[in-house]
């Protein structure tokens, strides 16, 4: 099984038109939230449409799923706090998102809200115990904040992580989590694409400019994670101890 990992996409339509070009190469596409830009000149009410068709378009390619991000928040809930409404539409579309868990062969995936607040965090601890009693041999979180303490959350000056997300990977130690949130974590001293958080790994694509967006694919078949940016890419083998990053074809 391959899957592709990109998240932050923040409405940029050319890095949506790259991921459509590129689906049908994979068993599963996962996009770990801000598919919406707060700061964008367009409406949060037309980015939705927009991405919603984009999201169609992907569902018709490969297996989709999706979860939200802290840009992706367009109402409050019933406790108050802030949640991503527009994930319901994605669900009528027959694209699983936040709250849901499928089965793709011997892997269960959970797809997880961002939280904004005690209820909402509580919220995700429950899916999660739930989860875990039904999961199958191998289990995937989609959770758009990296752990806190992590190079992932590491924007070169401190950590942005979540807390909660690195209590919950030490209770349930699920093989893979899926993230994202921190875009220069890749990019900086101390910071990066991968972690291991004892037998789990966590990854962060990390974002960029330009057509492509940073990106993380997943073998299981060949047992390999690698990143491809603008700056360079990278490998680990997941059957092997973390190591330091290596390039994916060093001179």
């Amino acid at each position: 099984m391959k899957f592709l990992l990109v998240s932050d996409l923040h409405y940029t339509l050319k890095q949506f038109d790259w991921l459509h070009g590129v689906a049908e190469q994979f068993d599963l596409v996962v996009i770990a939230g801000d598919h919406l830009d707060i700061s964008a000149i367009a409406s949060v009410d037309a980015q939705v449409v927009v991405v919603l068709k984009y999201l169609r378009r992907l569902k018709e390619r490969t297996r989709l799923v999706v979860s939200s991000g802290n840009h992706d928040l367009t109402g409050r809930g019933t406790s108050g706090e802030r949640v991503a409404r527009w994930m319901a539409k994605v669900r009528e579309i027959g694209v699983p998102a936040d709250g849901d868990a499928i089965e793709l062969g011997d892997l269960t995936i959970t797809i997880c809200p961002w939280w904004d607040g005690p209820e909402t965090c509580a919220e995700v601890g429950e899916q999660l115990a739930r989860d875990a009693r039904r999961r199958g041999p191998k289990w995937m979180w989609v959770y758009h904040a990296p752990p806190d303490e992590s190079p992932l959350s590491w924007n070169g000056t401190t950590h942005y992580g979540d807390s909660a997300l690195r209590e919950w990977i030490r209770t349930y130690d699920p093989d893979i989590v899926l993230t994202g949130h921190i875009h220069q974590a890749p990019f900086r001293q101390g910071g990066s694409w991968v972690d291991r958080i004892g037998s789990t790994w966590v990854f962060n694509a990390g974002r960029q400019i330009g057509p492509s967006p940073t990106h993380v694919i997943v073998d299981l078949d060949e047992q390999s994670a690698k990143w491809f940016s603008l700056a360079g890419d990278e490998v680990v083998r997941l059957d092997q101890p973390h190591a330091e990053r290596q390039p994916l074809n060093p001179l």
